[in-house]
């Protein structure tokens, strides 16, 4: 089997499905990429046996069909370290012959008959997703999983379908992202379904998405759920669990709404987050006369003040955040976008909102932490 494809496009490609690779695997055939080349098209195929990826190589000339494994490290370091633009890669039985321009390099493979599938985007039925909207769902909710914790519903991304469209959630117990985005059902899909998404599979699926005007299709099984984005495919196993009902979560009133800028807020929150350690995480927001007040305070490492100005003159309220839970909802927002924060009391969820439908939810530290 012999193909013809350009460096950057091949090196593209790798770094596409190569997130899904592990580094450490007691099966070393993972650590390999499958090439597969039929009916004139070229396919990477990486895989932890968990999230599986699929992207179609543009632009490669060939007449022969087949498959090979291609050693990852080995051939990212290859591609690397040429300069040639054209890359011809020739599989036999026991060797694998890759050669760019004055370069030739002889590399062993493995029985690529071992390695294990990933199924192809097969249409049916699926939900469609505007590729822009569900690119920014992914950045506003992802952060707030929690990839370490035990109970595994945590360690992933709430895709709630429902008649009015897709609600993607997160949570890690102590704070909770919601973002609704538009939804359309296809062949006959049905909403009601809830599927728990590894964050790993959608950090790979908000990378994907290279073209934001490109639909993005959903197809949702009972232990699985594959998802197509131009030329790259991506499986995932769901995660087990039951996933907190969120709409319980979302505090529905609150005594105080002080209306805030990105930006400046920002700003203070990660001048605030310096003097913080390990063992005192907390900083204090003082919202009183007009001017928001952050301190913090740590053993061995000193206190920070920091003030802003807010358009708040009620009565002076105290509260305390873990200054990092605070600083990854602003991160994913426009410095100038408008944020009202929802406040009870000091030991009350505080309610974040942006936009029309962005909800984050926060619990406060123990003012006496």
């Amino acid at each position: 089997m012999k193909i013809l494809c350009k460096r950057v496009q091949l090196a593209a490609g790798l770094q596409n499905v190569g997130g899904v690779v592990p580094s450490r695997t007691p099966k070393e055939i993972l650590k390999n990429v499958k090439l597969v080349v039929a009916d004139g098209k070229a396919t990477l195929v990486a895989t932890d046996q968990e999230v599986g990826v699929r992207s179609e190589l543009l632009e490669i000339e060939t007449s022969d069909s087949g498959e090979v494994l291609l050693p990852l490290q080995r051939l990212t370091a290859i591609l690397r370290e040429v300069s040639e633009d054209a890359v011809a890669i020739e599989a036999t039985e026991d060797a694998l012959l890759v050669k760019c321009g004055h370069s030739e390099f002889r590399l062993s493979v493995s029985d690529p008959g071992e390695f294990p599938d990933v199924p192809a985007f097969s249409g049916g039925q699926y939900f469609s997703v505007p590729g822009s909207v569900l690119k920014q769902g992914i950045q506003r909710t992802l952060f707030a999983a929690d990839v370490e914790s035990t109970r595994y519903a945590l360690g992933g991304v709430l895709l709630d379908f429902t008649e009015q469209g897709l609600t993607l959630a997160a949570t890690d117990s102590r704070r909770l992202a919601v973002c609704p985005v538009t939804c359309t059902p296809e062949g006959g899909a049905e909403p009601g379904v809830q599927p728990v998404v590894p964050s790993k599979a959608m950090s790979m699926i908000e990378r994907t998405l290279a073209s934001a005007e490109e639909d993005v299709r959903i197809a949702v099984n009972p232990h699985d759920v594959i998802i197509q984005s131009g030329t790259t495919t991506i499986y995932a196993r769901l995660v087990q669990g039951r996933f907190p009902r969120y709409q319980d979560v979302v505090p529905r009133d609150s005594t105080t709404q002080i209306e805030l800028v990105v930006g400046p807020l920002h700003s203070a929150v990660r001048q605030a987050m310096i003097v913080t350690n390990d063992e005192s995480r907390g900083v204090d927001f003082r919202f009183e006369n007009g001017t928001l007040t952050l301190e913090s305070q740590a053993t061995d490492v000193g206190t920070s003040k920091v003030e802003i100005p807010i358009s708040y003159d009620a009565e002076a309220i105290l509260v305390t955040f873990d200054p990092r839970f605070v600083a990854e909802f602003l991160r994913v927002l426009e410095p100038s976008a408008a944020v009202s924060l929802h406040l009870t009391d000091a030991n009350s969820a505080a309610v974040f909102r942006a936009d029309e439908n962005y909800t984050y939810v926060v619990m406060p530290l123990a003012p006496d932490r």
